[in-house]
């Protein structure tokens, strides 16, 4: 039996307890160290289920409540359950425990749950500060690809999916392939052992008939003969062409280390049967080695395996078989497609197109689907992928096929789901400009030909830029719900901008002609020259009666003002205000001075350089209309306006 642990009660105190409360504690301290004793010896066997239900019976009863949280955290984690340890990592956290790498591990979690913002200051946080060379590159490498997040999330929908509700369970199904009319799966359904590495049945091969309707996929389910061993677990098949070579992965044969034991292994179909599966020469047998997938002509094989000399973590490697049924040496896919992450699960398309799944390239979620263009990943985006892991992609032709996803909404673990293209038609936006210049005086304005013209997003970042033709006209593409600028400058005239937004522009689908649309906006922007001394009246400035205060309507039109600063920093301007003749000489004078320094202080405080701005109040003493008689010829009295005074060299 354990002795209580000297520092929770002083020598002096144990003395006076009573035998029975002190054989209490003495027995509680038993329990709790034996829960702790028993919880880490299951985590060194990577029981990591079993792990967690001893780590959670100390918890209540342990001081050591941060340590404690951190081993269910990393439980979950390294059980692939990375979204169910976030709240313990951030326990872990809350009690003051400090392990460099709970750190990352938190980040990447808030990342499982969706929670990206958070995630992103979290992994900036750590980067600050991380002594891990591993980690701090795998941390930064997440949060240069949280700038390609945005993009992802704003992906026209490829696919649509449904869940085979049919063929899943409360275990878990994953990992589909198509083989003679039947949809192939690995699955830890089977009643029987249970792995302790995640408290679900061993990894089996199942089989199941394939039909037109989704709903029946599922109803007639066999086991997969011949290759099935109690108590290791086999999975993740792939076959050539002919259906006669079937390369699977098969792990845990019962040591120490026993999860890390993940080999490739063959069988040939002779006679009816499938022969003794054996191991294949490709094998590293210090690395994990899974997820085969063959081309569609059956002579070039594609595998994950964490060996050395990769990227990091699973790489993606090929091997050609030979006429004898010999594999060749091993070729890692390189940077392009590999990354300090891990890539795994290729598929090969009919067409030749090259899926795989990755948790280090920009992504949603854990693993996400990505097809390879021109030789580099192209995230397949939302719904097919998630905040969760998506994996294990199969088309069944050119337009269906299945992948297996642990979202939310799911019945079991990892569960199976079909998916379709799109029919949707497609739609391009485009916005079509012409440039003018228009001199003071002139009676019309003019073309301008050759002229940049950039484009910025909502934020005034630059996006794009293009020149102007022989006809002053400039085209930009834009994507279908976002917020724009076209920008153009010249020496001696204003910035000329104007705002251009896609947003609720999107055609019904019944008013679409074509499989490709075209929407085209228009802009014109024209470059005013800039004369000094000359006003420029702000329209629509309005105070209440008496007031000098900015309302909400003339904030809105001193925001315009703010940006043509902002465009044009080489100017510095005076800003006035004027009133009509109502009331006295010195009242006028001193509410529209009043008036024209509140107008700056609200320019100034959207961060505009007080030195380029003075307020002048003129009262009535410069009327546009003299004689005014009426409420509209008053208003034309009472206007804000302003005037260049300076232009910086």
């Amino acid at each position: 039996m354990l002795q209580l642990p000297s520092f929770l009660l002083p020598a002096s105190s144990l003395k006076r307890l009573p035998v029975f409360v002190l054989l209490l504690l003495l027995l509680g301290a038993c329990g709790t160290g034996r829960y702790l004793n028993q919880g880490d010896k299951r985590f060194e066997q990577e029981q990591y289920q079993r792990a967690i239900e001893y780590y959670s019976q100390a918890l209540g009863k342990t001081d050591r409540k941060g340590e404690v949280n951190y081993k269910i955290a990393e439980s979950y984690r390294l059980s692939n359950r990375l979204e169910q340890a976030e709240p313990f990592y951030r326990a872990a956290l809350g009690a003051n425990f400090r392990k460099e790498d709970l750190y990352y591990h938190y980040g990447m979690s808030l990342k499982a749950n969706g929670k990206y913002e958070e995630s992103q200051r979290q992994l900036q946080e750590y980067v600050k500060v991380a002594r891990n060379a591993t980690l701090k590159a795998l941390a930064t490498r997440e949060v240069e690809n949280f700038a390609s997040l945005s993009d992802i999330l704003k992906k026209h929908p490829e696919f649509e999916i449904e869940h085979l509700e049919t063929l899943n369970t409360e275990g878990s199904e994953f990992a589909p392939l198509i083989l003679n009319n039947e949809l192939v799966f690995s699955s830890t359904r089977g009643a029987g052992k249970l792995y302790m590495g995640n408290g679900e049945g061993f990894i089996d091969i199942y089989a199941a008939n394939l039909s037109d309707s989704l709903e029946a996929i599922g109803t007639t389910v066999r086991k997969f003969e011949g290759v099935n061993l109690d108590g290791m677990h086999d999975a993740l098949p792939a076959f050539t062409a002919d259906g006669q070579i079937m390369v699977f992965a098969r792990s845990n044969e019962g040591t120490r280390k026993g999860r890390q034991n993940v080999n490739l292994f063959t069988s040939t179909f002779r006679s009816g049967a499938w022969s003794e599966p054996k191991v294949l020469s490709i094998n590293d047998s210090r690395a994990w080695d899974s997820s085969p997938a063959f081309s569609p002509d059956g002579k070039t094989m594609y595998f994950s395996s964490s060996r050395r000399g990769g990227q990091g973590g699973t790489d993606i490697y090929k091997t050609t078989l030979d006429e004898k049924g010999r594999f060749s040496a091993p070729v890692n896919l390189g940077p392009e497609i590999n990354t300090p992450g891990n890539e795994t699960f290729v598929h090969v398309a009919p067409d030749g197109t090259l899926y795989i799944a990755s948790d280090g390239l920009p992504g949603l979620g854990g693993l996400d689907l990505f097809r390879i263009e021109d030789g580099k990943p192209v995230n397949l985006g939302a719904p097919i992928n998630s905040t969760g892991d998506d994996f294990g992609l199969v088309f069944k032709d050119v337009e269906n096929g299945f992948f297996t996803s642990n979202r939310a909404g799911g019945k079991g673990g990892d569960d199976i789901y079909a998916f379709s293209r799109s029919v949707k038609k497609q739609v391009n936006f485009f916005v079509d400009g012409t440039l003018f210049l228009r001199r003071d005086g002139a009676r019309q304005q003019v073309l301008v030909p050759d002229n940049i013209v950039v484009l910025q997003d909502e934020s005034g970042k630059r996006l794009r830029e293009t020149s102007t033709d022989a006809a002053g006209k400039f085209t930009f593409t834009l994507d279908s719900a976002s917020t724009y600028s076209v920008v153009a400058e010249k020496s001696g005239f204003f910035t000329a901008r104007q705002r251009i937004t896609t947003v609720g522009k999107m055609p019904p689908q019944s008013e679409l002609t074509e499989e490709v649309n075209e929407v085209r906006l228009t802009a014109t922007l024209v470059l005013n020259e800039i004369v000094r001394e000359k006003p420029i009246v702000l329209e629509n400035i309005y105070y209440d009666l008496d007031k000098a205060d900015i309302r909400e309507d003339a904030a809105l039109e001193l925001d315009k003002l703010v940006q043509i600063l902002i465009d044009n920093p080489r100017i510095s301007i005076e800003l006035s205000s004027h009133t009509d003749v109502r009331g006295s000489d010195a009242y006028n004078m001193d509410l529209s001075q009043r008036r024209a320094e509140s107008a700056v202080a609200y320019i100034v405080s959207k961060g505009i350089d007080q030195e380029r701005i003075t307020a002048k109040g003129y009262g009535e003493s410069r009327l546009v209309i003299k004689n005014a008689t009426n409420e509209e010829q008053h208003q034309r009295n009472r206007r804000t306006e302003f005037k260049v005074i300076r232009i910086a060299d």
